[in-house]
């Protein structure tokens, strides 16, 4: 299978892959559009430009919203266009907002991406730009779980510089 799909209006919702698959998959939690593209959770860069965020607050509830760094602006176009992002051989669905001065960002579809993949204060979302088109964007994500171990947690919650958590 290429990394390559055609996203028609008949796949939209539907899971695309090996069919024979018995296994209950996990279902999104809103209307964005979820394909099964297969691949592994994990893979070395290939060399093709990405971007890596630390997730915060922010980036999760109650606003859910993820700006796309600069390092990577002029790669990308100065409009919106239709973008997806595949993970675990699932892929979700948003519009790239980079039309205009305001901060380049994904909309608000993000947020499925997020509850889907139970993503924390923490995690870090590695972005592998794979496909720049005129017509859609496509990136392959990886996710490094940033947990912090339960009984780190019981010590010191991280939230303010005196009970700030330390990594050596």
């Amino acid at each position: 299978m290429t990394d390559e799909m055609d996203i028609s209006e008949s796949s939209k919702g539907k899971e695309v892959g090996n069919a024979e698959t018995e296994d209950a998959q996990p279902q999104p939690t809103s209307n964005s559009i979820v394909i099964e593209v297969g691949g592994d959770e994990f893979w070395p860069l290939s060399g093709k430009p990405y971007f890596e965020i630390i997730l915060s607050k922010t980036h999760l509830h109650p606003m859910y919203q993820i700006g796309i760094p600069s390092k990577i602006h002029s790669l990308l176009p100065s409009r919106d266009i239709p973008t997806f992002i595949s993970y675990k051989g699932k892929e979700w669905k948003m519009v790239y907002y980079g039309k205009g001065q305001c901060r380049k960002r994904f909309d608000s579809s993000w947020k499925t991406f997020v509850i889907d993949n139970n993503l924390k204060v923490g995690d870090a979302c590695v972005f592998e730009l794979t496909e720049l088109s005129e017509v859609k964007l496509r990136f392959r994500a990886q996710i490094l779980r940033g947990d912090i171990p339960s009984h780190f947690q019981d010590i010191e919650n991280g939230e303010s510089a005196d009970t700030a958590i330390f990594i050596g």
